[in-house]
């Protein structure tokens, strides 16, 4: 079969090519409004220009104004058939064929702004944020470091997808200093607690679903159309002081050790780019039972990275290579599971994976796993780290390689920052 190219030159090693068309929000301008827009090569395409100049003609989106909104919430609420007819819109508007807006001079010059122009906003408005707890590598080596061999894996693990509830205020969008935390830790052997900025900052390498429609209050998702409210993925970095959170955690869980930051990639990547991808997931013993129990139950093959830029280097490095595919639970189990007790979830919701680690060690996911709780530095350009310093920057990739073409998110970064005074 002929690969659908775009008459936009998009490199080999572009992570945006006419297969991908990921979503987002942009500002043109400093001045300008935020507006969605998709990516494509080293371009944004400016979906309200798009919709503005009648081009989304198709029965859905015919007179919609979803795309003339600050944010994508109306969007991805309209389900998989509107998302199916907008990316074959696009795709046809992009392809090397189509005359519309390739021969269109005036529409052309409105709608492509180059990316190195454009300020990236988060996608969606959050209303909520769950965060959950799926690798099963990541839990045993956590299990192990913190309750020792005997018992790494909890009794539960095994039969639900684990999560909590995390702090949506405080999602931003890749490329936002995080700043280091202040709390209270309880070094071993010290009588009492201590306060100050945390000893232990680490990053999370994750993944996250957008939430397309959602549920209603009382009514759960069958885990068989669970992935009709799945619109896409975006990297996910769980930024996390291990210290605070390691005093804090019993019994509620996470608090103040996690809410400070949690940064995301600014493109939505759609299930549909990513099918090509899908794979079967890991067999689960015990089953689950019947409510999560899928017909076809699947992971993507998708390559992560975790890159390390030490203060004052200009070089990283790349400290961890993992995959999407190690997850235990999948990405629609674990949807299915945050509304079998009636909670409804809504449109731009986000739900975090949680670590991905895989078996091999370079495949670990955060600095926690790396270095086992700090005992085994890692050397990033002859340094030294146990965890992270005040200026080190973290950077998450994640792509999958296709038949000469890439599908991939971009990168997910932040940069420590001191602590307030």
């Amino acid at each position: 079969m002929t690969l659908l190219q775009s008459f936009i030159q998009v490199h080999p090693d572009s992570h945006f090519p006419i297969q991908n068309l990921p979503y987002g929000i942009f500002k043109p301008q400093p001045d300008s409004s935020p507006r969605p827009g998709v990516a494509i090569g080293d371009f944004v395409l400016d979906l309200s220009e798009i919709s503005s100049a009648g081009l989304f003609n198709g029965t859905l989106l015919t007179n919609s104004d979803c795309f003339l909104q600050p944010n994508l919430n109306k969007f991805v609420s309209l389900g998989r058939p509107a998302w199916k007819e907008a990316r074959a819109t696009l795709q046809k508007l992009l392809s090397s064929t189509e005359p519309t807006l390739r021969d269109n001079d005036v529409l052309r010059q409105k709608s492509l702004v180059p990316l190195s122009q454009v300020e990236l906003l988060l996608p969606v408005a959050i209303g909520d944020y769950s965060d959950f707890f799926t690798s099963l590598h990541h839990t045993k080596n956590c299990g192990i470091i913190f309750r020792g061999p005997e018992n790494p894996v909890l009794e539960n693990w095994y039969h639900l997808p684990v999560a909590y509830h995390g702090r949506a205020s405080s999602v931003v969008v890749s490329g936002t200093d995080i700043i280091r935390p202040r709390g209270q830790a309880h070094p071993a052997g010290n009588p009492s607690p201590y306060f100050g900025p945390t000893l232990k900052l680490d990053f999370e390498l994750e993944m996250a679903t957008i939430v397309g429609p959602g549920n209603e209050l009382g009514k759960p998702v069958d885990i068989n159309n669970a992935e009709d409210h799945i619109f896409g993925l975006v990297l996910l970095n769980d930024w996390s002081a291990r210290d605070i959170q390691a005093w804090e955690y019993v019994p509620l869980g996470p608090f103040l050790g996690k809410s400070f930051a949690t940064s995301i990639s600014p493109w939505i990547v759609t299930l549909d780019a990513l099918e090509p991808f899908a794979c079967e997931a890991p067999k689960q013993d015990p089953p689950p039972l019947p409510y999560l129990a899928e017909k076809v139950s699947k992971n993507y093959d998708l390559s992560l990275e975790v890159h390390i830029k030490p203060a004052g280097h200009k070089d990283s490095s790349v400290v961890t290579r993992s995959n999407l595919k190690h997850l235990y639970w999948t990405l629609t189990q674990q949807l299915a599971h945050h509304t079998i007790n009636g909670c409804n979830l809504r449109p731009g919701d986000i739900l975090g994976t949680g670590t991905i680690s895989g078996p091999e060690l370079e495949s670990r996911g955060c600095l926690l796993e790396l270095t086992w709780n700090g005992q085994n530095p890692l050397s990033l350009n002859g340094l030294d780290r146990k965890f992270l310093e005040d200026g080190d920057e973290v950077t998450l990739t994640g792509y999958s390689k296709g038949d000469g073409y890439t599908i991939g998110f971009g990168t997910c970064s932040g940069k420590i920052v001191p602590s307030a005074p």
